[in-house]
């Protein structure tokens, strides 16, 4: 087992209303930290699991089960430049370098706002580019992959029969 970070960001509920809060310990989320920010309930997990993927669909299994309707997962898979340097634990300034085709190639184009002054990449594209020359581990490529992914499928969570722990568990397959 491992440790994994992400969080969930949800709506629906009160973080002030014992009862919920009670749910969310009941339906195993003790591994959860509750916050409202911006008009929306962030459960911020460290949750143990066997991947990354089971993880997060544990975790939305077990929130879902206390009423909240969940919105989406993060660290968000749109990142700035500047996130990806973060991301990456590489200079911003080599970052930009990637990005402007001025060292190394085929860096990934901007996948929202191509042509504004503040455009924003897919981290699954970008991970896997800097995976491919020896930037970053193949395990942040995996869990970007995951994240993406749920935040595609997120509307799997209604679907019986474990689709959206399915669909998550495939993207661990680079």
């Amino acid at each position: 087992m491992k440790m994994f970070e992400f969080a969930i960001v949800a709506f629906g509920q009160s973080i002030e209303d014992d009862e919920f809060l009670n749910a969310v310990f009941e339906a195993g989320c003790d591994d959860a930290t509750l916050s409202f920010q911006k008009g929306v309930i962030v459960a911020e997990f460290a949750r143990e699991a066997e991947s990354f993927a089971k993880a997060i669909a544990s975790a939305c299994h077990q929130l879902r089960q206390t009423g909240v309707k969940i919105e989406r997962i993060e660290p968000d898979y749109l990142v700035s430049l500047s996130e990806i340097a973060e991301r990456s634990n590489l200079s911003r300034q080599r970052i930009s370098l990637y990005a402007k085709g001025e060292r190394l190639e085929e860096f990934p184009h901007p996948t929202v706002k191509f042509t504004s002054n503040h455009p924003l990449w897919d981290w699954y594209q970008v991970a896997e580019w800097l995976y491919r020359n020896n930037n970053l581990a193949k395990e942040v490529v995996v869990e970007a992959k995951v994240v993406r992914e749920a935040n595609i499928h997120i509307d799997m969570l209604d679907m019986p029969d474990g689709k959206f722990s399915s669909q998550l568990e495939q993207c661990e397959v680079i």
